[in-house]
C-alpha cells in the first residue's frame, strides 16, 4: 500500500472545571495523562458575571457549572504543576474576559514562562451573551472597548493567543438557523474589527496580524450536511469579509480559524443513551471535510442532560475523538467532499442569504445596533419559537422524545444518583471562606490604589490592560474588578425578545393551543380577574434563557398576561414582582444546578409575605431525587428537558392555578 501523508489531528479538548481550583486542577492533569492535547477552562456563574462568591446573587452558583476563580490565587492553584507556555488553553469567559486573561499571564509570568510564547484563546465575544448565554455586564460600547484593547494588548505582547473567539455557538442553542449563525456572528467579527481598527492602537502595517488572531467558536448540530456546509459557507465569506473589507492579501492570515463544541442542548434526558450517536454525527460534520475542519474540538458528555458529567463520561467523549483521529483513515485524504454538486450548491445558497443578512444588519449600523435595537434577539427567539413548534407537532423527529419513545431500561441511568456526578452543597462555604482569607491577608493600600487607577483609566481613554494586571498583581478580586468598571461604564439588561416575537403556534378551532386557550379564559372568568397572569422569573446567575423565554411566548399566546423581567434576578426581586403585579402564577427556570438553594427562597418568601397559595413551578435540569424534594417544599410541578411539549406545560400550569384556587378541574383536554 502507498504511504500516505497524515494529517495532524485537532486540538482535543475537554470543557471542565468544578468545585474549586484544587478540584479543578486534579482534573485537568487526569485528563491530560488521558491524551487530551489541550485544556478548555469552564468558569462558575459567578466569575463569569464578575460576582465574588460571597454576593448575593452568587448564592447557590459558586462552582457548579464551572470552577470559581475569585482572584491571583484561585488562578495560581488552577494550574499548579501545569506548565502554562507547554499548553493550549481555551478559556470560557466573555464579560471578564480581559481580568481572566491577565490573571493567566501573571500566573504564567511566576512559573517563569515567556509570555510570547503563550498560546490559547479567550472567548470574548460579548454580542452572544445579548443575544443568547446571558453572562454580560456592561453596556455594548464599554464590552467592545474591552475587547478592543484585549486584541491590540495581546497583538503586541502575546502574540500567538487568540484574544477572542467569536461565538456562534450559543446562538444556535437560542434558536439560530444557519443564515442565522453564519451572518450574527460575521457582523459581530466585523464590528470588533472595525472598533479596533479605529481605536488607532494597531499601526496599518499590523491589520493582517490581527485579523489572524480572530477565531471562531462554533455549535455542531445534528444535521450532518447542513452542518457541514455552514462550515464551508463560513470560511469563504471570512475569506471574502477580510480581502474586500480590510485588504487583507495574506490568505493565510484570511484563514477560517475555529473550535468546535458539539451541540449540548440538543442532547435529551429520555433516552439518553442516544446522546451517543448524536455526539458521533455530530463531531463528523466538523471533521470529515478536511477544507473546512475544525482546529480544536470539544465534545460533551452523553449525560448532560441529566446533570453534571463525571470524569468517566468526559473520557468516553475523549476517546471518541481519539478514535477517530488515530483508528481511521480521515486524515490520510484530501477533502472528500470537493467537487460534490450538492454540497457546492448548499453552500452558494447559504452564502447568497448570509451576504444578504450581513447587509441588513450593516444597514442598520451593525451588530451593536442591531443588539441594542432588540432585532437580534427577536428573530432568535421567533426561529426557537418556530422549531419548538416544529417538534411539538411531529413535523421534527427526536428519537425517544417525540418517536420511538418505548424503551429498554437503560443500564446506564438505573441509578440516576450515580448517573451525574454533584457538588458538594458545602463547598461554597469554603471557597467564601478562603475569599475572606484572601482579602485579610493583602496589601490593602495596593489593592485600593490599583482600583482606584483601573476607574481612571476606565472613564479615560488608555488601555485597560496595564491597569488590570496591577489589580491582579496587588490582589483584587474578580467582584472588585467588576465593580469598579460597574461604577464607570455601568450595567445592562438586555432586550428579552419576549414581546416582539410573533406568534409560532397557530389557535384555529380544534387545535392544542386553542383548547388552552379556552382553559385560559374560563379560568379568568371564573376568577373575575380579567386575565390569568404568570410571572416567569429566573432566579440567580443562570443565564440560558431559552427555555424561559419560550414558556413566555407560548403562554403570552396561550391569553396568559406574562411578566418576565429577564435574567439574573434575587428570590426577593422575584417574589416582589409577584406581589405588585398580582400573578397567580410563578415560574421559576433554572439550569445551574443552583435550585436547591433559590427555589426554596421564593417559597419561604412568598409564605412570609402572605401569598403562600400562589403555586409556584420550576423548569431545568433538575435530578429526579432534586425534584421529589422541590415537590415536598411546595413546588407545584416539575418540568425537565423530557417535557418538550410547550403547549401542554401551560396547560399544566392552568392546572395549578385552578388547583391553588380551589376549582373544579376542566375537562377540557390539553
Amino acid at each position: 500500500m502507498t504511504e500516505r501523508h497524515k494529517d495532524r489531528p485537532w486540538l482535543m479538548r475537554t470543557y471542565a472545571g468544578h468545585s474549586t481550583a484544587e478540584a479543578s486542577n486534579e482534573l485537568y492533569r487526569r485528563n491530560l495523562a488521558k491524551g487530551q492535547t489541550g485544556l478548555s477552562v469552564a468558569f462558575d456563574l459567578p466569575t463569569q458575571t464578575g460576582y465574588d462568591p460571597d454576593h448575593i446573587l452568587a448564592r447557590g452558583e459558586v462552582g457548579r457549572v464551572g470552577v470559581p476563580v475569585s482572584h491571583l490565587g484561585d488562578m495560581r492553584r488552577l494550574f499548579q504543576d501545569i506548565p502554562l507556555e507547554q499548553m493550549n488553553t481555551s478559556m470560557t469567559i466573555n464579560a471578564t474576559a480581559m481580568w481572566l486573561l491577565a490573571m493567566y499571564q501573571v500566573v504564567a509570568e511566576e512559573q517563569g514562562a515567556d509570555i510570547t510564547r503563550l498560546q490559547g484563546t479567550t472567548q470574548n465575544d460579548i454580542v452572544k451573551e445579548y443575544l443568547s448565554r446571558g453572562t454580560h455586564v456592561f453596556p455594548p460600547g464599554p464590552s467592545l472597548r474591552l475587547t478592543t484593547d484585549m486584541i491590540t494588548y495581546t497583538v503586541n505582547h502575546i502574540p500567538k493567543w487568540n484574544p477572542i473567539n467569536i461565538c456562534s455557538y450559543h446562538l444556535q442553542e437560542a434558536g439560530a438557523t444557519p443564515v442565522q449563525e453564519i451572518s450574527y456572528a460575521m457582523s459581530t467579527a466585523i464590528a470588533v474589527l472595525d472598533a479596533v481598527f479605529a481605536s488607532g492602537q494597531v499601526p496599518e502595517d499590523r491589520k493582517g496580524d490581527v485579523v489572524a488572531r480572530i477565531s471562531f467558536f462554533v455549535n455542531a448540530g445534528v444535521r450532518f450536511i447542513e452542518e457541514m456546509c455552514k462550515m464551508r459557507a463560513f470560511g469563504r465569506i471570512w475569506d471574502q469579509v477580510t480581502r474586500e473589507r480590510y485588504g487583507i492579501e495574506d490568505a493565510k492570515q484570511r484563514r477560517f480559524r475555529y473550535g468546535v463544541q458539539v451541540n449540548s442542548l440538543g442532547l435529551t434526558e429520555a433516552q439518553p443513551e442516544n446522546n451517543v450517536q448524536r455526539i458521533v454525527l455530530e463531531m463528523l460534520a466538523v471533521t470529515l471535510s478536511k477544507d473546512a475542519r475544525a482546529r480544536a474540538v470539544q465534545l460533551p458528555a452523553w449525560n448532560e442532560a441529566l446533570g453534571l458529567p463525571r470524569p468517566w463520561d468526559q473520557q468516553w467523549s475523549l476517546r471518541i475523538q481519539q478514535v477517530l483521529a488515530h483508528e481511521s483513515d480521515l486524515l490520510e485524504y484530501e477533502d472528500i467532499f470537493a467537487g460534490s454538486h450538492v454540497i457546492e450548491a448548499k453552500v452558494d445558497s447559504l452564502v447568497e442569504e448570509c451576504l444578504a443578512e450581513i447587509e441588513r444588519i450593516q444597514e442598520m449600523g451593525g451588530a451593536m445596533a442591531a443588539v441594542e435595537s432588540g432585532y437580534l434577539k427577536s428573530q432568535l427567539v421567533s426561529s426557537h419559537a418556530e422549531r419548538r413548534a416544529r417538534i411539538e407537532g411531529g413535523e421534527e423527529k427526536i428519537v425517544g422524545v417525540n418517536v420511538y419513545e418505548s424503551t429498554e431500561p437503560s443500564p446506564l441511568t438505573s441509578d440516576l444518583d450515580t448517573a451525574i456526578m454533584t457538588v458538594d452543597p458545602a463547598n461554597e462555604a469554603r471557597v467564601v471562606a478562603a475569599l475572606h482569607e484572601w482579602r485579610d491577608n493583602r496589601d490593602e493600600t495596593r489593592a485600593s490604589e490599583a482600583l482606584a487607577a483601573l476607574k481612571k483609566a476606565a472613564a479615560g481613554s488608555e488601555n485597560l490592560m496595564a491597569a488590570t494586571l496591577e489589580c491582579v498583581r496587588a490582589g483584587v478580586t474578580t467582584g472588585e474588578w467588576s465593580w469598579a468598571l460597574r461604577d464607570v461604564f455601568g450595567e445592562f439588561r438586555a432586550p428579552t425578545g419576549v414581546s416582539s416575537a410573533p406568534v409560532a403556534v397557530t389557535a384555529e378551532a380544534g387545535t392544542p393551543l386553542a383548547l388552552v386557550r379556552e382553559k385560559v379564559t374560563r379560568t379568568a372568568d371564573e376568577l373575575g380577574s380579567g386575565r390569568l397572569r404568570l410571572l416567569v422569573g429566573k432566579p440567580g446567575l443562570d443565564g440560558h434563557s431559552n427555555g424561559a423565554e419560550q414558556i413566555a411566548v407560548r403562554a403570552r399566546d396561550a391569553g396568559f398576561e406574562v411578566v418576565y423581567q429577564g435574567i439574573r434576578l434575587t428570590p426577593e426581586q422575584i417574589v416582589n414582582a409577584a406581589l405588585a403585579e398580582d400573578v397567580h402564577c410563578v415560574g421559576l427556570s433554572i439550569l445551574s444546578g443552583s435550585h436547591a438553594e433559590l427555589v426554596p427562597d421564593v417559597l419561604t418568601r412568598l409564605r412570609e409575605a402572605g401569598a403562600p397559595d400562589i403555586p409556584v413551578i420550576v423548569g431545568g435540569i433538575i435530578p429526579p431525587a432534586d425534584a421529589e424534594e422541590l415537590c415536598r417544599a411546595g413546588v407545584a410541578a416539575v418540568f425537565t428537558p423530557k417535557d418538550f411539549g410547550i403547549t401542554e406545560i401551560i396547560g399544566r400550569i392552568v392546572d395549578e392555578i385552578r388547583k391553588a384556587n380551589k376549582l373544579d378541574p376542566l375537562e377540557v383536554p390539553a
